[in-house]
């Protein structure tokens, strides 16, 4: 396994693009589990470019966006950001990724000035401790037996280094076979501190935001996922709204759940608590979920 001496360093080096002209930022790729470019770095490269032309006194409160064509991990990623509306109160950008000449992601994003207001929110869902749970380290080997390729353990846990990602029950690929709730739970949080940037915290539970949203979709029917070989899938699109300040580098609970699968697409839906309670992100989410032919 080829281990970083600082994964997560090497993730925010990912995060901080390169700006070659006003509006025009490039980022650059790394392989994924699969061999396209993963959503979430796409996702938060893009609300990197959108933030770096706002006010930083506007923080984001919401984006949608659309995955157009799989990204090429070999090649860099240029993003051009229109400035849609620079009003009193809200700053709206537009971010399309480009790879090799062609759109492989648009997203929208809203960013408002603070300001105080009605509050109420759900109430935060039971769930154990995250340091009662194991990490991906300590759980995904018990499961070296589901995956025809021997790799696929020290591959998922390499992907992991940055972020402390911890089930709080089995994933997909842990219960291949079995139908359950299509619910499922996850505590995270960065592996080391980050600076005070919300932007930056920001884009940190974009990209993490990516990594488990559909695995409710393959629960309700006890598929295991791509490193089991039966589904095939990619994101379709991906929406959050920002509602509380919040660190990524402190435990986060993503509550996910999965209302409906139909047409060869799953849909997605979570929220994210801070530890104390507070709902800090929705986030909505439809993929291709195909059970493959033959």
């Amino acid at each position: 396994m080829n281990e970083s001496p600082d994964p997560l360093l090497d993730l925010l080096h990912l995060l901080d693009l390169e700006q070659i002209e006003r509006d025009i930022f490039r980022g650059e790729s790394r392989s994924a589990l699969v061999p396209r470019v993963f959503g979430g770095q796409v996702a938060a490269q893009a609300l990197v470019a959108a933030g770096r032309t706002v006010p930083a006194d506007r923080a984001a409160h919401s984006l949608h966006s659309y995955f157009l064509r799989a990204g090429d991990p070999g090649a860099p990623i240029v993003y051009t950001v229109d400035r849609i509306r620079d009003g009193k109160s809200f700053t709206t950008r537009r971010v399309v990724a480009v790879q090799h000449g062609q759109p492989i992601f648009h997203l929208s994003a809203s960013f408002q000035t603070y300001e105080e207001g009605m509050e109420h929110q759900a109430p935060m869902p039971a769930a154990p401790a995250p340091e009662t749970l194991p990490t991906a380290a300590e759980m995904l080997p018990r499961y070296a037996d589901r995956f025809s390729d021997p790799g696929v353990v020290d591959r998922l846990i390499e992907a992991r280094q940055a972020v402390d990602l911890r089930y709080v029950d089995a994933p997909p690929f842990g219960t291949v076979g079995e139908p359950r709730e299509p619910r499922s739970q996850v505590w995270f949080r960065t592996n080391g501190k980050l600076a005070d940037d919300p932007l930056l915290h920001v884009c940190m539970a974009t990209y993490v935001s990516d990594m488990t949203l559909l695995d409710s979709v393959l629960l309700a029917h006890g598929r295991g996922g791509w490193a089991v070989g039966d589904v095939v899938g990619a994101s379709l699109d991906h929406a959050m709204w920002f509602h509380r300040p919040f660190r990524a580098d402190e435990w986060l609970l993503y509550d996910q759940e999965s209302p409906s699968a139909s047409g060869g697409r799953g849909l997605g839906q979570a929220r994210i608590y801070t530890a104390d309670g507070r709902l800090a992100i929705t986030v909505i989410q439809e993929g291709v979920v195909r059970i493959p032919r033959g």
